[in-house]
């Protein structure tokens, strides 16, 4: 693996509000300052002030669509093909299998999605909570490099990933693909350990290595650290971008309002990027390419429901 990484996408912490890339008004950058940002600079931005006091809530995830549309490649959420998700507690049952982590109120774990990047916006936020946890994973990886090197390596082993639940259009029943990797000196970060653990569990499918599962746990010690992640609060109106190849990212637990119309609400987007990295071999499987610039990632369309 490679020695200590130096990038404008190493931070930690409270480092990234201070980051003079990191926080813009909506509107004041342009396409390709954003893009580069986001590749080649920390890796993460928040932009303020989208007006969705000129919208409905409809409207607004459509305006929110289409300015996603001048980025990049909008990847499909679903089998159906819907390119912008509602974050929102759905209250669907801890049993029931339409339950997934983005659609409950609870508190969800540090990982990654399938796409270059991701894109919120948030309509509505919750009484109380639902407060925002970034981390570099390029500083993550200086910190497992500082101390316990021997396990980068394993977390360039492939993992494997069990089929996610609603992946409904998808006919494999696990992927493998690595943590952390490099291509062509590009580094990469993709993990969702929900995945991981699914496979595990499942007897016909192979069984992790002890080793892969300190090094996951050993991860994951460090992201829960004190201070070595950023926290903030998304406010209606703002725009949060990242870069999963180089950042993970998580929400804390919240309680919403009674009325439904005030519950918390925020727009995802996946998005692939014309300026993107190379990617290691391996996540050609999950994500369909890998080559820089390719359009990677989503999740595969049904044929009946294809238009």
């Amino acid at each position: 693996m490679r020695p200590f990484l130096d990038h404008p996408a190493v931070w930690k912490g409270e480092e990234l509000s201070r980051h003079s890339e990191w926080s813009a008004p909506f509107g004041s950058l342009s396409v390709e300052e954003i893009r580069n940002r986001l590749e080649s600079g920390p890796g993460a931005i928040l932009l303020r002030g989208f007006p969705i006091g000129d919208h409905t809530k409809d409207s607004a995830r459509e305006a929110f669509r289409e300015w996603n549309r001048s980025l990049g490649t909008l990847l499909s959420q679903n089998e159906k093909g819907d390119t912008v998700f509602d974050v929102s507690d759905a209250g669907f049952g801890k049993n029931d299998p339409r339950t997934r982590g983005p659609n409950t109120n609870q508190k969800l774990s540090f990982h990654t999605d399938r796409c270059d990047v991701i894109s919120f916006l948030c309509w509505k936020q919750a009484m109380s909570g639902g407060e925002n946890e970034l981390i570099s994973s390029m500083h993550l990886y200086n910190e497992i490099a500082s101390r316990r090197p021997e396990l980068l390596t394993v977390l360039n082993e492939s993992f494997v990933y069990k089929r996610h639940s609603v992946d409904l259009g998808n006919a494999q029943p696990f992927c493998e693909q690595p943590i952390i990797s490099f291509e062509q000196d590009h580094f990469a970060c993709s993990f969702l350990r929900v995945l991981i653990d699914r496979a595990h569990a499942d007897p016909e499918l192979p069984d992790l290595m002890p080793e892969q599962i300190e090094a996951m746990d050993f991860l994951e010690s460090i992201a829960n650290e004190p201070g070595q992640a950023f926290h903030f609060r998304q406010e209606p109106g703002d725009v949060l971008l990242l870069n999963n190849w180089v950042t993970l990212h998580r929400r804390s637990a919240f309680e919403d309002f009674e009325d439904p119309e005030e519950k918390r609400c925020l727009f995802r987007i996946w998005l692939s990027m014309p300026n993107s990295r190379p990617l290691d071999s391996r996540f050609r499987a999950n994500f369909g390419a890998t080559g820089a610039g390719e359009i990677r990632g989503g999740f595969p369309v049904e044929s009946s429901s294809s238009p």
